[in-house]
């Protein structure tokens, strides 16, 4: 008997797949082209009312977040194969799920994230689910390159090569390929730990902690794209919000959420979560420290007691020609009134004003209405009524509604809060000096992202005096009303005219139809905007799910305010303790979360470093031993056989031996990064320009070297990563040895080190040039 030769048996294989993955795409292309028809159909159409224009615009969204979705879908389309032990047809997996056009039980595909592709990332030989062989496909653009099987089935005939070694070529394959400056996603290459974490109950909070190189960052992401599948309609109206470290960090994943066909997510910084507001000045790292602590939200809410009702001494209006005394007591009544109204300082407002009124009206009348004989006052309700208006109109009135009940934003609030130092101390009993002094700034400062929190914080107690706005509303509702039943009034006097003239007829007009109410209703605008936007632009939007990234950097009160927007409590929050740099940051989870949460979150663990290599981790490991931080590193499965080294430089070389460092490492493909301490980031900018004229200090992670300080680097990646001056590193940070091992885990490939001075110990393992 003749067998077939595994050569013969692979491309035929090949062949096979490549008939199936191009049917896939006349598929794919028949569903974007049928989508494309609606979307030009719905634009073509000409509404006539505003809820018309609503109506179209929620299906333009519609057709175009699915051709968004299809066009993502088009770059590696199909990833996988599925050969089950109960099936005789396979299972195909890839980034969308198709169905076939005749309604088959069985799809063309299936996306990813369903429970049926699950197994494509989970079994094993010892629990196969049901699989008795999985094949990874690899294409490029829609051709298939190659395909390598795993057989699960340890009594098949071939179980000798099962192996795991076709699984571990892909993922490393995809490990060891050039970076971009971009992330990518990893929907190939999901590992079993990953997919149970991206696949966890959306309830509650989830801390998902992980060493360099472990994917945290893609999981998250991946996490989101898979709570957007599954809890489409509920995310859909509340929307799920991303927030980064940095705007580079941002820059960096910004494509993976698009490649997964999502693009309905908030992703920010701690500095734009306020909308209308860009904080990115820096902060001295000690000011931050004090501003993240959670007094400060005792200290905004003093600041704002402090502004409401308060007089010094007594003072005096003139009313018309009559003198009213004013006094401390009159105003303490005020704010008794006022804070009973509302625990909102703005929507107390409108009763402090009425309360000021009320009671300058009553010493009005009382000075008006005196008895000289010592009996009732002259004046009756109806005159007291009419001071009172007479009051209301004073120009001296509203000030001193303005000097005890000010209208507040929490710009204004804050700002005065920190430029003033009486203020500052009488929000403060019991601190310090010299963390006053810490606070303390110019009125005209730029916002940091450490104040967000603060500003949030003072948003919540102020609140918004809208009762202007409501006003305006109702006059606006009533216009409509009027317009509205003037139209079908019209409209029946047309129908009586002509029916002198004519036999009755049993037509319906738009009254019989409508009433004036209902005819208003439709003329209200609608919002348009997608959720994203909408939830982008509105401080007070609560999301349905928040995923933070780098989470070790918040404050207290930055995981207030994040708390505050998501009420429900489910938030993912990955990160790594020992990777910590603020002051303000996490040395565990439990103490920063369980002041907030109580016992009420949950941690899951990620133990394979994909990324770094073992040559770097060996270096980096012995840097977070000699830092004390306790954290424990992930396993490395990478081994480039490229050892990291160090070069030794006199301090007026320094800045020479790093551009020409980094123009050596500019010869190998992929990303470089030069890593410096804040105080020698502008002179090495400065040199590596002269060899690197494309280099940049902004972030843009694509136009070509980019030289960066730890905190800026914190969830990056490159090819090779060039750390200046590892002492002044350490010795500049709150936590400098967690800043440099955050510096020496950036590399994927390539490792260098360029310093002054002996090198301290924990890097010895640095091979010397």
């Amino acid at each position: 008997m003749s067998t077939v030769r595994p050569e013969v048996a692979h491309a035929a294989d090949l062949a096979g797949e490549q008939q199936y993955v191009g049917g896939l795409y006349t598929r794919l292309d028949e569903l974007r082209a049928r989508t494309v028809r609606r979307l030009e159909e719905q634009l073509a159409l000409v509404p006539h009312n505003p809820q018309a224009i609503g109506e179209r615009e929620a299906q333009v969204e519609l057709h175009t977040q699915r051709i968004v979705a299809l066009d993502a879908a088009e770059s590696g389309l199909c990833f996988g194969r599925l050969d089950r032990h109960d099936a005789d047809v396979p299972r195909y997996i890839g980034r969308i799920g198709l169905s076939a056009e005749d309604g088959a039980e069985e799809p063309l595909l299936v996306d990813w994230r369903a429970p049926a592709a699950q197994p494509f990332y989970t079994a094993t030989p010892l629990h196969d689910l049901g699989v008795r062989r999985r094949r990874h496909i690899r294409t490029r653009g829609r051709t298939v390159e190659s395909i390598a099987d795993e057989t699960l089935d340890l009594t098949a005939p071939d179980v000798a090569e099962r192996a795991g070694p076709a699984s571990e070529s892909v993922l490393l394959a995809a490990l060891n390929a050039t970076r971009t400056g971009r992330m990518t996603d990893i929907v190939r290459t999901i590992q079993a730990e990953q997919d149970r974490i991206i696949r966890a109950d959306a309830r509650g909070v989830v801390v998902v902690q992980g060493g360099p190189g472990t994917g945290k960052t893609a999981v998250a992401l991946h996490r989101a794209a898979f709570l957007l599948y599954t809890h489409r309609e509920r995310l859909a109206r509340s929307g799920l919000l991303v927030v980064g470290p940095t705007p580079t960090f941002l820059r960096y994943i910004a494509d993976v959420l698009p490649s997964l066909g999502e693009t309905g997510v908030v992703l920010t910084d701690l500095g734009g979560l306020r909308p209308g507001l860009h904080a990115q000045a820096p902060e001295r790292p000690e000011v931050a420290e004090v501003k993240g602590r959670l007094a400060m939200a005792d200290v905004v809410a003093a600041a704002v007691r402090g502004r409401q009702a308060v007089l010094d001494r007594p003072v005096e209006l003139d009313i018309d020609g009559t003198l009213l005394r004013f006094a401390k007591a009159d105003a303490a009544r005020i704010r008794s009134r006022a804070r009973s109204a509302s625990r909102m300082h703005n929507e107390a407002r409108p009763a402090a004003a009425r309360a000021v009124i009320e009671l300058v009206a009553r010493k009005y009348a009382d000075k008006l209405g005196e008895n000289v004989l010592g009996g009732a006052n002259l004046l009756g309700e109806g005159d007291v009524a009419a001071l009172r208006r007479e009051v209301a109109a004073e120009p001296a009135v509203h000030s001193l509604i303005d000097r005890l009940w000010p209208r507040l934003t929490a710009e204004s609030l804050v700002a005065d809060l920190l430029a003033d130092p009486a203020r500052l101390a009488a929000a403060t009993p019991g601190w310090s000096d010299a963390d006053r002094a810490l606070l303390h700034r110019p009125a005209s400062s730029p916002w940091t992202p450490a104040d967000v929190p603060l500003l949030e914080e003072a948003d919540e107690l102020l609140g918004v005096d809208d009762s202007a706005q409501r006003a305006a509303a109702r006059r606006e509702e009533q216009r409509r009303l009027r317009h509205a039943q003037e139209t079908l009034d019209l409209l029946h006097g047309s129908r009586s005219q002509d029916s002198e003239t004519e036999d009755e007829s049993e037509e319906l007009s738009a009254g019989d139809l409508l009433d004036a109410q209902s005819l208003a209703e439709r003329q209200e605008e609608v919002d348009t905007r997608s959720t994203a936007e909408r939830a982008a632009a509105d401080r007070s939007w609560t999301y349905g799910h928040v995923i933070v990234d780098e989470a070790q950097e918040l404050s207290a009160m930055a995981w207030r305010l994040l708390l505050r927007r998501c009420p429900t409590r489910s938030m993912t929050v990955v990160g790594d303790v020992a990777q910590t740099g603020s002051a303000a940051g996490a040395s565990s989870w439990a103490e920063v979360l369980t002041p907030h949460l109580g016992s009420s979150w949950r941690l899951e663990e990620l133990t394979v470093n994909y990324r770094t290599p073992a040559e770097i981790m060996a270096v980096a490991d012995d840097v977070l031993a000699a830092g004390g931080s306790g954290g424990t590193t992930a396993q490395a499965v990478r081994s480039t056989g490229m050892r990291p080294w160090s070069r030794r430089v006199d301090e007026a070389a320094l800045a020479d031996a790093v551009a020409e460092a980094a123009a050596q490492f500019d010869k190998e493909d992929g990303t470089l990064a030069v890593v410096v301490p804040r105080h020698r980031l502008d002179a090495v900018a400065a040199a590596v320009r002269t060899r690197l004229p494309e280099a940049t200090t902004d972030g843009d992670l694509t136009a070509g070297a980019v030289v960066l300080a730890p905190e800026s680097a914190k969830g990056l990646e490159f090819d090779s990563v060039l750390v200046v001056d590892p002492v002044g590193i350490v010795g500049e940070g709150i936590r400098g040895h967690n800043d440099l091992y955050v510096a020496l885990t950036r590399a994927t490939q390539r490792l260098g080190v360029v310093h002054t001075g002996e090198l301290p110990a924990m890097l010895a393992g640095l091979d010397a040039r």
